[in-house]
């Protein structure tokens, strides 16, 4: 097929959307020619990974909105308005295009979000959108905990996303698609309120064979202190503090175990004093910001990954220490609640504070108690992502959905599995 993909965030060598932009290109183009419309500032990394990995059947087209636009631009303030204004530059751009191509699909991955438009659903080619997320929200139960800088978050994000879902375009982005991908549940519902017909859900998290391979190769710890990790910005809705609580109990049964948090963020000093003024102080180390390889250097000394996030679509750092062999605790709730399962971890129902800090220790004790139990988590937490979670894994299967979902243009229904990442085998047989 000819495809258009419309990828604002497209940066090799990234995680996050960037990641998920760049990853997306590079499996579509193993059967389909691409062309790629993404952003300027992206044109220097990508070139200099095409000069080692050529894509010959991928076309990029470096769009900016006009410069005007820079003048709203700090750090992250603006950069909505700069999407927005972007999107109408992909719109125009893609219109020539495809009066020169004639594309069978378009697909819009990044932004990864439900509630931002992409314009080039106006145009007449089928439309595949998505996976996109930002459905999920932290429970209202949790937001009493919350300091006061995450209650502003989520009542800023409520807003940001009520204000999304009235706009006009994005409406139009919903009833256009011949399919809706969602990375949870919870934008699944949203995108259907939206106007989606079609909404299936898969994750957009993904890691490539060689990371696979690299995380593979470190070693289940067995010896030293019992130790936990957290990887992660240090913000209220990763749920960190939770973890803090939880740990402090465990700790009265176990004084030799240690909780290690890698990130930083505006939690960090609420992080610190709350571990001092619990009593474990000494055993919870916050370390910071630091370079993926020391992450992973550290990862290799700890037992289990613990990660309530509340909101989480994608929650890589999961897939990471899967990759890894180290049970996840998690809420179940989001991206998270999909990648982990009873086989390769232990899921928190998020009833309310609590009952997740008491459940959370609960688990913890588990795990601590049954070196067993942590070994074949651990190895069948390799398989899953193994099997479900290798990028190539995810091209077959997005090769699959591109087969099914121009036809069903026409029809405007695609049969297809509600949760792809669940059931990836049944797509990629061979008709």
């Amino acid at each position: 097929m000819k495809v258009l993909i419309s990828a604002y965030a497209c940066e090799p060598g990234k995680g996050s959307e960037p990641g998920v932009g760049w990853n997306f290109v590079r499996q579509v183009a193993r059967f389909h020619d691409v062309w790629v419309l993404t952003q300027e500032e992206a044109r220097l990394g990508i070139n200099a990974s095409l000069a080692n990995e050529p894509l010959p059947n991928v076309r990029f087209v470096y769009l900016d909105p006009p410069p005007w636009t820079l003048l709203w631009m700090k750090g992250r303030r603006g950069l909505q308005l700069h999407y927005y204004l972007w999107q109408r530059a992909a719109y125009s751009a893609g219109r020539s295009l495809h009066r020169e191509v004639g594309f069978d699909l378009i697909h819009h991955i990044t932004w990864v979000r439900y509630w931002m438009p992409s314009f080039l659903s106006l145009l007449p080619v089928p439309f595949l959108w998505g996976p996109v997320g930002g459905g999920e929200s932290s429970p209202r139960a949790f937001w009493w905990s919350s300091s006061p800088r995450g209650k502003t978050f989520e009542l800023a994000r409520d807003f940001a996303r009520k204000l999304g879902e009235l706009d006009p375009f994005v409406r139009h982005t919903a009833r256009k698609a011949a399919l809706g991908l969602a990375t949870t549940e919870e934008t699944a519902k949203r995108m259907r309120k939206l106007g989606c017909r079609n909404v299936s859900v898969v994750s957009e998290a993904g890691l490539a064979q060689d990371e696979i391979g690299s995380l593979s190769r470190i070693p289940q710890n067995q010896d030293g202190p019992f130790r936990l990790i957290s990887v992660g910005r240090l913000v209220n809705w990763k749920g960190f503090h939770m973890a803090v609580q939880a740990f402090a109990e465990f700790h009265r049964q176990f004084p030799r175990s240690e909780y290690w948090v890698i990130g930083d963020g505006p939690e960090r000093t609420r992080l610190e004093k709350l571990a001092q003024d619990l009593g474990v102080g000494k055993s919870v180390t916050v370390w910071g910001a630091m370079p993926r390889i020391q992450v992973l250097e550290k990862l290799a000394d700890c037992n289990v990954l613990i990660h309530p996030s509340l909101h989480d679509s994608g929650g890589w750092v999961c897939l990471e220490a899967m990759a890894a062999a180290r049970p996840v605790i998690c809420l179940d709730l989001g991206g998270p609640g999909l990648q982990v399962t009873d086989e390769t971890g232990i899921k928190v129902k998020p009833n309310n504070p609590h009952e997740v800090v008491a459940d959370l220790a609960k688990a913890i004790v588990r795990l601590a108690q049954d070196p067993d139990l942590r070994f074949r988590m651990g190895e069948a937490s390799r398989k899953r992502v193994k099997d479900d979670f290798d990028w190539n894994s995810k091209g077959d299967l997005m090769s699959a959905i591109y087969k099914v979902t121009v036809p069903a243009s026409d029809s405007k229904r695609a049969k297809l599995p509600r949760d792809f990442s669940l059931v990836p085998t049944d797509l990629n047989r061979p008709s």
